[in-house]
């Protein structure tokens, strides 16, 4: 056996035989880190062994019927797309105290509690046992079913699973955990590498459905190699603001179900509890005869979500005018804001424009345009927004507004919370059946949009 020394970006897992100041493949500055690996010189040239497996023909092959395992949480089985999958690996993300351990314990809880009484293994590396009990007396966790042990070390906790032989196995984090048959510490490339694989295969093997819990880095991306996203088959993020009492989880990857699915929880004494109506909570403080706030429509995976967004202009200092957003993408804002000088003649140069999404959400989908345009238009002109107004809709950079995806479902869910009109781009008024056309009101552009509102 020889022993080489190679270099992995931490950021993206990009390989170098040396160390670079900057990974080439990421961008990243001193992402790079030293791993020593060992290489045996014998079975160098030599073929592999074929598993003696032979293609089949795609029409020969039954589709394998599996059956989900419910966790009677219903807002974590919409996320995962309908329940568990046995021997799915799930990696679940989230900045540090955001609740990720304390929804993985009610989870237990729920699944020890079922007709089928699935046995738990919970591994934690990161807190000792009488910790991990403390938090499930707090959240009502207490069954005979679940098993906790507190460890790091791979070969211990794989002599675990084989003790114990669990339906469901949870790891409490991976970045702690290490093999002792690779060198480096726990957390580095090769290790979370190593670990994630070797848990995949056992997962697979013994239909072992397996939840891994993984740190984030300061700029909220998933702390390790790239490759670790590629290997897990879910991928979960815990988001919120630290000072909101809500939590979004929302689905980055799912090889079994949509992603951007989102599932919405409310942190109580009690643990994470779960929000049916996410809409009707996040208007339950609408502000009223206020300029700068527009209710939007955004489409989160398979969910229609109504929310609040505000906007505030305010003058400023003529060449240092602010651009804050908050929830929403800055650089869409500062798109926004040129089509609304170039296309409109509006002028925003010497002022401040403040965009904020109430409640801590954020909103990614180009839907919600339209409604930060007139939201900026109605706090800069003073002029308030119809309360019972949904406005949703995509903007062109030469002004025109863009059809969206299911408009319907939007347009439902807001008659259902109380609204009574929406604005909306023009192309999809056709699609809609007749006795939604007659709430609506169809722009081609977004002057169209001001002038409906604002004339």
């Amino acid at each position: 056996m020889s022993k080489t020394t190679a270099f992995y970006c931490e950021s993206c897992g990009f390989y170098s035989p040396k160390w670079l100041g900057r990974c080439p493949e990421c961008q990243e500055w001193n992402s790079l880190v030293e791993e020593v690996r060992e290489e045996d010189k014998k079975n160098l040239g030599r073929p592999s062994i074929s598993s003696g497996a032979s293609p089949i023909p795609l029409s020969q092959i039954e589709a394998a019927k599996t059956e989900r395992i419910r966790t009677s949480i219903e807002e974590f089985d919409r996320v995962l797309g309908g329940g568990i999958v046995p021997g799915s690996v799930v990696l679940i993300c989230g900045d540090p105290g955001i609740g990720k351990s304390t929804l993985l314990l009610q989870i237990c809880q729920r699944l020890a509690e079922a007709a089928t009484g699935q046995v738990i293994l919970y591994v934690s590396g990161e807190e000792s046992i009488h910790q991990i009990k403390d938090r499930g007396a707090r959240i009502g966790s207490n069954s005979e079913n679940i098993y906790l042990v507190s460890e790091s070390n791979l070969e211990s906790i794989e002599q675990h699973l084989q003790e114990v032989k669990p339906q469901v196995f949870i790891l409490d984090s991976i970045q702690t955990t290490y093999t002792s048959l690779m060198q480096g510490l726990a957390g580095s490339v090769g290790q979370i590498r190593e670990v994630a694989s070797r848990l995949m295969v056992r997962a697979k093997s013994q239909n072992i459905s397996t939840f891994l819990v993984g740190h984030v880095t300061k700029d909220g991306s998933i702390a390790g190699p790239r490759v670790l996203e590629h290997i897990v088959d879910t991928v979960l993020y815990l988001e919120g603001e630290r000072y909101h009492t809500y939590r979004i989880l929302r689905t980055i990857k799912n090889r079994f179900g949509p992603t951007n699915e989102i599932g919405v929880f409310e942190i109580k004494e009690a643990g994470l509890e779960e929000v049916p109506n996410p809409s009707a909570l996040f208007l339950t403080e609408q502000t009223l005869g206020v300029s700068g706030s527009v209710v939007v429509s955004s489409l989160e995976g398979t969910r229609p979500l109504l929310s609040e967004l505000q906007a505030l202009v305010t003058p400023g200092s003529i060449g240092f005018a602010r651009r804050t957003a908050i929830g929403v993408d800055p650089q869409r804002v500062s798109l926004l804001l040129a089509v609304l000088e170039k296309r409109i003649g509006l002028r925003f140069q010497d002022q401040d424009v403040y965009v904020n999404v109430v409640g801590g959400l954020r909103l990614s989908e180009p839907a919600i345009d339209l409604g930060i345009s007139m939201a900026i238009v109605s706090s800069l002109w003073e002029k308030v927004i119809n309360k019972n107004m949904v406005i949703f809709g995509e903007v062109g950079l030469s002004g025109e507004v863009r059809g969206i995806n299911q408009p319907e479902l939007r347009i439902r869910e807001a008659l259902k919370l109380g609204f009574d009109r929406c604005v909306l781009p023009a192309g999809n008024i056709k699609l809609l059946d007749s006795k939604l056309q007659k709430n609506c009101y169809g722009v081609r552009s977004v002057q169209e949009a001001i002038d409906l509102l604002f004339s």
